[in-house]
């Protein structure tokens, strides 16, 4: 908490102390979390958790609520529990489960489908890192075979220029001979 000191001229200097609470981003974040789905508990229950204001913690929750879905979207680990606790269950509960979790069915077919492509595509993905970093090689290569061809053109072009200079020392053009 901060204390805040301000002096009212009403009171005639003296000092009269208000406190302010002051709380980290974090500690927001972990709030609202626990105010919205999977948990969602109840603001009342959770301000008298936390002593904080109810008003603050619906503030709180309808700011995060305000932004788009993917900012505020379930965390990966919950997404998996989702699924696993979702997978046996038939289409009615499943449907229960969604309306009182704050999940679309098809949110959570779409999670399904995603852990499945993580499991089965390890292989896949390093293959396809292989054949990458073998691009990359040989494009290094390449541009260090132009970089060594245009650095010998370089010093072809110096040792031309420097000999010039000489043969025009040695040789003047403005002589009359």
């Amino acid at each position: 908490r901060i204390v805040v000191v301000s002096i009212d001229p009403e009171t005639r200097g003296r000092q009269r102390k208000n406190e302010v609470a002051r709380y980290g981003q974090s500690f927001k974040d972990r709030a609202v979390a626990r105010l919205l789905p999977p948990e969602s508990v109840a603001v009342q229950t959770l301000a008298r958790e936390l002593s904080i204001s109810a008003a603050t913690l619906a503030r709180w929750r309808a700011e995060a609520l305000s932004q788009p879905v993917g900012e505020r979207g379930w965390s990966a680990g919950a997404r998996f529990e989702a699924v696993l606790s979702t997978a046996a269950m038939d289409e009615a509960s499943k449907g229960a489960w969604c309306r009182e979790h704050g999940v679309y069915p098809q949110t959570l077919e779409q999670w399904r489908t995603a852990a499945l492509q993580a499991l089965d595509e390890p292989e896949e993905v390093a293959r396809q890192a292989l054949r990458e970093k073998k691009a990359e090689r040989g494009r290094i290569k390449e541009l260090e075979r132009d970089l060594r061809r245009k650095e010998k053109a370089l010093a072809e072009a110096a040792a031309l220029l420097v000999l010039s200079k000489k043969l025009e020392a040695i040789f003047p053009k403005d002589e009359d001979a």
